[in-house]
């Protein structure tokens, strides 16, 4: 059962397990990070691939952690190399450790066996992985291969995808010191599968909200709507549906700029729509922006559509951090009632939620941020003051410190073993 005792961020040392680091869609792993190591805590970085992107975020340079690339193993000499190295540096292997190696892939099992070592030479006291998928398969390992504790924060593609094994996340979770999860409706989920509720911590992904500056209402419009979304172009970010609602508002008259930034796989099927609906010159796709470009357009945008989907193959979204930096911002947000979507964007409080796939929904919540100022005010009002609340960074970097197992005492030693 996990231990909520409070204690020292510099108890332990925290070794991060990642799939890869760093991602340029990932900005809340960066922000987590960043949030902890504000709070004091240790932490270093193991990436299991290296970076494939060709650009990366401004906040990145502020991440003090050191990153290690975890090699691959490539030949079977390799992987008993490294299980001889392992049985050197660790004092053997337990014989639970041992049958858990047996059940992984050569990958995860040499990969596992490199941390575990690198975890014992660098004084880690905990892993911790951000999704249930590979990351968390490798850390289990090597925490049982070190003799250590690890935990894993659990999002939505890893819960939710029709490739999810449920036995595979319930065993990780089993081991596990604590499972963090990042929304109520993830807490169920994990709930109706079989996770223990003393497993369960809800850990909301946090902002660091000094870097977010609230942008002023600008009072009666006079220029076109200005509608903003971001994220990946892949089925769950729903922006066919976007583009589609857009066409209702500009075939009803009604003036608009809509700007999707981000890349993905759905562009050309996206690009083909905007000009088969006749919006070339209404919605544009800007691809991939760094955060500084994607809060100056999210801030200076009308409203943020958020219009997820649940994808074919069972893909969804969590909560987009996106979503929450709008609101910090000051700009109105349009959600779905999509997973934890509304936790954050709650229907006539801090936003409006349309259902999926609604097009014709959406087109009317744009068309009332567009025509009432004063729903504006009250929405964006509310909305910042539950970022405040709920999706500080700092309020999560406590929240995960504390859930951190307390660290038993060194025994006093007597004076001739303290001067042996």
């Amino acid at each position: 059962m996990p231990d909520s005792t409070p204690h020292s961020a510099t108890a332990h040392r925290i070794g991060y397990v990642l799939k890869m680091y760093p991602r340029f869609s990932e900005t809340f792993i960066v922000s987590e990070i960043l949030g902890r190591e504000a709070s004091g805590a240790a932490i270093e970085i193991f990436s299991l691939r290296p970076p494939i992107d060709s650009r990366f975020h401004d906040s990145l340079a502020r991440v003090q952690a050191p990153v290690h690339y975890v090699d691959r193993i490539r030949r079977a000499a390799d992987l008993w190399t490294r299980m001889r190295l392992a049985t050197e540096k660790l004092g053997g292997l337990e014989p639970g450790a041992a049958d858990l190696l047996l059940t992984a892939s050569a990958e995860d099992a040499g990969q596992a066996l490199q941390i575990a070592i690198e975890a014992h030479e660098r004084g880690i006291t905990h892993l911790h992985a951000h999704f249930a998928s590979v990351a968390t398969t490798v850390a289990r390992l090597a925490a049982r291969l070190a003799g250590i504790t690890y935990s894993f924060t659990a999002h939505a593609k890893d819960l939710f995808h029709e490739s999810v094994d449920v036995q595979d996340v319930l065993a990780k979770a089993t081991d596990a010191h604590h499972v963090v999860t990042i929304s109520r409706y993830n807490v169920e989920h994990l709930r109706r599968i079989g996770v223990p509720d003393q497993t369960i911590r809800l850990v909301y992904n946090g902002l660091d909200l000094e870097t977010f500056t609230r942008v002023p209402a600008a009072g009666p419009r006079q220029r076109p709507l200005q509608i903003v979304a971001v994220g990946r172009l892949i089925e769950k970010k729903g922006f066919d549906v976007l583009i589609d609602a857009c066409k209702l508002l500009h075939t009803a008259g009604i003036e608009l700029q809509c700007e999707i930034l981000g890349g993905g796989e759905k562009e050309t099927a996206l690009t083909d729509r905007i000009h088969a609906l006749g919006l070339a010159g209404v919605v544009h796709l800007r691809g991939p922006q760094p955060q500084a470009e994607v809060r100056r357009v999210v801030a200076a945008a009308d409203v943020l559509a958020a219009p997820c989907v649940v994808g074919s193959d069972g893909n969804t979204d969590g909560l987009p951090t996106v979503v929450l930096e709008a609101m910090a911002l000051g700009t109105a947000c349009i959600s779905t009632d999509v997973t934890g979507l509304v936790e954050a964007v709650q229907h006539e409080r801090t936003g409006l939620v349309v259902a999926q796939h609604d097009a014709v929904g959406l087109a009317r919540a744009l068309d009332r941020i567009h025509a009432d100022p004063d729903l504006v005010q009250r929405l964006t009002d509310a909305a910042a003051d539950l970022v405040a609340e709920q999706f500080d960074s700092r309020r999560q970097a406590q929240a995960l410190q504390d859930l951190l197992p307390a660290i038993a005492a060194e025994p006093v030693r007597s004076g001739k073993e303290a001067t042996a």
